[in-house]
């Protein structure tokens, strides 16, 4: 009987079945009218939560590891349980050298920045994992409509404990694609023409070519500062008035004063996942913002236990991991406001007692400055309680950041939420104002 997963659950793949020694992970999706390509990868991990090597990232331009121990099945594609899936990779667990911690399974569109593709165009996407020996469906992930402007997605891990293999349903998004991913597990990409396609990477001497799909990044530090933006014109009798605040979704906890703070409830084990949503208004017009309207970006500063201190934010394009330091990360840049699900920053629960401190920022990386206009609001949605809200409803049409929240460990036993909602003019006087003291240049998305 096949075991229904949500998002964090795990599952034990060879307690009940001790014998099992090679399973087929399958995934499938159906397009939902646009013509998305697909692609499916595997990373092999260490316990560091990298690679070891390039060619442990298996997809179709490197098919297998050397030992076979995992391969992705192309002609020799089966149909179990009457479905066949899009992509299938067989994996040998008995094989995977003793090296390799977990592996990570993701789905990623190709050309997607080009081709204004996301996850939104796919409908009724899955994990599942077969018993290949007799055909059994152990069990199924189903990722569900949870993804918007995401274009890289890791769906769920297998990884060993205690001499068994478990799996985790992760459902992560990202932006950047396949070389967000990559840069992520240690993966280093260099910039490759959008015109050549597929693209060999510089590989060491001694080292098999690995051939790439298109990609286009570059390896940035953690602090990045945005363009110098237009001043906001002066107050007009004539100026739009602001929109009228939304109500409160019910049940939810809204913070209205500077300083106000509230914990976040803790269930059975841990806070789960935490989401931070950004969303606004998107004006389209001659006035305040210009025909082009206002980008604005959710980002955050984080501070972990060891004293490691960065940036979470599309800046730079540094987006966070979920599952290694800092345990947080961005899934998206939407940079119209049009999504209805805005922008959203992911907080690992499960690694509270690793986190010190985290400060949540908005700021316009394009546009002219009148927060006024832009009716911003966050969100940080629980998995145990209500969710919190903080609007962005004090303003300072000068400046274009504004620090929304602080988060702070309360004794690795929950995290509590504060209101800020102080404006900064860019990331520099912000880090300065909360000490954190970290290196700032220039820097674009």
């Amino acid at each position: 009987m096949t075991v229904e997963l949500i998002k964090g659950q795990k599952c034990n793949l060879t307690k009940d079945t001790p014998l099992l020694t090679r399973i087929i992970v399958g995934m499938g999706w159906h397009n939902t009218g646009s013509a998305v390509e697909v692609d499916f990868s595997a990373f092999l991990l260490t316990p560091s939560q990298s690679v070891s090597k390039d060619e442990d990232l298996i997809f179709y331009g490197n098919a297998s590891t050397p030992d076979q121990s995992v391969s992705v099945l192309q002609s020799d594609k089966k149909t179990y349980a009457g479905l066949t899936d899009n992509t299938q990779i067989a994996v040998s667990l008995s094989k995977i050298p003793a090296e390799y911690e977990r592996i990570a399974f993701a789905l990623t569109i190709y050309e997607a920045e080009k081709r204004q593709h996301s996850f939104s165009l796919l409908d009724d996407a899955y994990l599942r994992i077969i018993n290949a020996a007799d055909g059994t469906e152990l069990l199924r992930y189903r990722l569900g409509k949870a993804f918007t402007v995401e274009t890289a997605i890791v769906a769920g891990e297998i990884y060993r404990y205690q001499n068994e293999w478990k799996f985790s349903a992760v459902g992560s998004g990202y932006a950047g694609g396949l070389a967000a991913l990559c840069q992520s597990y240690g993966i280093r990409i260099n910039d490759i023409l959008p015109s050549v396609q597929p693209a060999s990477r510089v590989v060491q001497p001694q080292q098999s070519p690995l051939i790439l799909p298109e990609l286009r990044s570059r390896p940035k530090p953690a602090g990045h500062l945005p363009p110098s933006l237009p001043a906001s014109p002066p107050a007009s009798p004539a100026s739009p008035a602001s929109p009228p605040a939304p109500p409160l979704n019910p049940g939810s906890h809204l913070l209205k004063q500077r300083g106000e703070r509230i914990n976040l409830q803790k269930g059975a084990g841990s806070l789960g996942e935490i989401l931070i949503n950004l969303n606004w208004v998107q004006t389209q017009s001659s006035g305040w913002f210009g025909s082009k309207g206002i980008d604005l970006d959710l980002g955050c500063l984080f501070e972990l236990k060891n004293g490691l201190k960065g940036s979470v934010q599309a800046l730079g394009e540094s987006f966070g991991s979920l599952n290694r330091p800092p345990y947080i990360s961005l899934d998206g840049d939407d940079r119209t406001g049009s999504i209805a699900t805005g922008e959203n920053l992911r907080i690992n629960g499960h690694y509270l007692s690793e986190i010190s401190r985290i400060v949540v920022f908005a700021f316009i990386y394009e546009g002219i400055t009148n927060w006024s206009q832009a009716d911003a609001r966050v969100t940080i949605r629980q998995q145990n309680g209500p969710d919190i809200e903080v609007r962005l409803d004090e303003y300072n049409n000068n400046k274009g950041m504004c620090a929304i929240a602080m988060i702070r460990n309360q004794q690795d036993e929950t995290f509590s939420v504060e209101r800020l909602v102080e404006y900064f003019a860019g990331h520099e006087e912000l880090d300065q104002h909360y000490n954190w003291n970290l290196r700032w240049e220039a820097g674009s998305k």
